[in-house]
């Protein structure tokens, strides 16, 4: 399918990332879906001059290497309170600055 509006264009371009997406974990960021929302607040525009040609297919996209571990979590680590510092402030600062 040729295109002779841009909106059709950017659906059409939608499908790579939606590929991707499909190969990672649950909960990972979706970007065709945001590209999507962007596609259907942008106003009704005037269609091309030509029409373009058909995007290039997707390619074959490798599986995710240690796809099957899942997510990966950080342990045996410890947390400790500091003692909170003060911040300079910029009227102290500005008073250095000029003595």
């Amino acid at each position: 399918m040729s295109y002779k509006n841009p909106k059709e264009l950017l659906t059409a371009a939608t499908a790579l990332p939606a590929a991707i997406e499909a190969k990672l974990p649950e909960g990972a960021p979706k970007v065709s879906t945001m590209l999507l929302d962007a596609t259907e607040k942008i106003p009704d525009l005037p269609d091309f001059p030509m029409e373009l040609p058909d995007l290039p297919a997707i390619p074959e996209l490798p599986e995710l290497p240690g796809a099957e571990l899942g997510r990966r979590y950080v342990t045996a680590v410890e947390v400790r309170p500091t003692s909170p510092t003060p911040s300079p402030s910029l009227k102290r600062l500005g008073e250095e600055i000029l003595s």
